[in-house]
């Protein structure tokens, strides 16, 4: 069987353990899924069933609901808003708007454009290059005397050889404080490794990796335990549900046939040839001699009714009763 199957002994501990472990869980396993796949089987089967006779035609009903209410929504929403913008906006847009967009571009043009393309060539360009030529021949040299060679040479004879001395400084005291943080850094990394890392490490060597070995090796043999629980549960939900299919089948489904075949169908042929049949006929030959009488004595008051007028002298009827009358009766 599937319960004394198993991966191959594996040497050492752990393989000792999980061949000490596989039996009884797997029989554990089984007794809990067992149950847990019959129940589900039956429910993929009822899950089947309902869709196919109750939720498919729901939803086909409800997608053909949907496309009448999309179909009143086009007509109710978007065509006439479709007709608004076809047959009004759109002229609009093309006869009116643009027409008057048109007008108040050349407008603007001619009054705003214009003008002031003339006051930038006329005013402001030669504005512009005479601002240029006082900067350049005036503003440029007194700068330069004022700003310029002042702030050169304080950079050179001042601020350079403030910033070198400044520099040295900084380096100096960088170099007296990486030696500083080595220093501490390497006591700080020996008490760390002596007082926290060593322990820790000789913790997780000596019982947490054995710890954890044995967990692993316990769980993996209860997922395996699961996987063949479920299929063998899987064979028996099978054959579980192939009994009840045949005891249904025995017990209900072939004495309703053979009731329906032995007693249902005889009796209804029987009252169908004894009795239905007859009534038909009778009753199609009840309404064969009734219309004959009828027409039999349509046939009589038309002939009275003519003899009466005759004998009163009377004309024999409006026209078309008397040839009506006399039309064959085949016609």
């Amino acid at each position: 069987m599937d319960l004394e199957k198993g991966p191959r002994e594996e040497p050492g501990g752990e393989g000792r353990l999980a061949v000490a472990l596989r039996v009884p869980v797997r029989i554990v396993v089984l007794v809990l899924v067992v149950p847990v796949r019959m129940v589900w089987d039956a429910l993929v089967v009822a899950g089947r069933f309902l869709g196919d006779r109750m939720f498919r035609p729901v939803g086909r009903a409800l997608l053909w609901v949907g496309r009448a209410l999309l179909w009143v929504g086009r007509a109710v929403l978007v065509w006439p808003f479709v007709a608004l913008w076809r047959w009004v906006l759109v002229p609009l847009w093309r006869w009116v708007l643009v027409p008057l967009g048109v007008a108040l571009r050349w407008l603007g043009t001619v009054l705003v454009v214009v003008p002031a393309a003339a006051l930038y060539r006329w005013v402001l360009t030669p504005l512009g290059h005479a601002a240029v030529w006082f900067c350049a021949r005036v503003l440029t040299p007194l700068g330069r005397g004022l700003f310029v060679v002042p702030a050169v040479w304080l950079y050179r004879w001042v601020l350079t050889p403030v910033g070198h001395a400044l520099l040295w400084c900084g380096r100096g005291l960088a170099w007296l404080g990486s030696l500083l943080v080595t220093g501490i850094g390497t006591a700080l990394y020996w008490t760390v490794r002596v007082l926290v890392v060593l322990p820790v490490y000789a913790v997780w060597r000596r019982l947490l990796a054995p710890v954890g070995r044995a967990l692993a090796v316990v769980a993996r043999e209860v997922g395996a335990a699961f996987g063949h629980a479920w299929r063998i549960a899987g064979y028996i939900s099978l054959a579980v549900g192939r009994a009840l299919a045949v005891f249904f089948r025995w017990t209900l489904v072939e004495p309703a046939r053979w009731v329906y075949r032995t007693v249902l169908t005889p009796v209804g042929h029987a009252v169908r040839d004894a009795v239905l049949r007859p009534v038909a006929e009778a009753a199609r030959s009840v309404g064969r001699v009734t219309r004959d009488a009828l027409r039999s004595v349509r046939v009589t008051a038309r002939q009275v009714r003519r003899d009466v007028r005759r004998a009163l002298g009377m004309p024999a009827g409006p026209a078309g009763i008397g040839t009506r009358e006399k039309r064959p009766a085949g016609r």
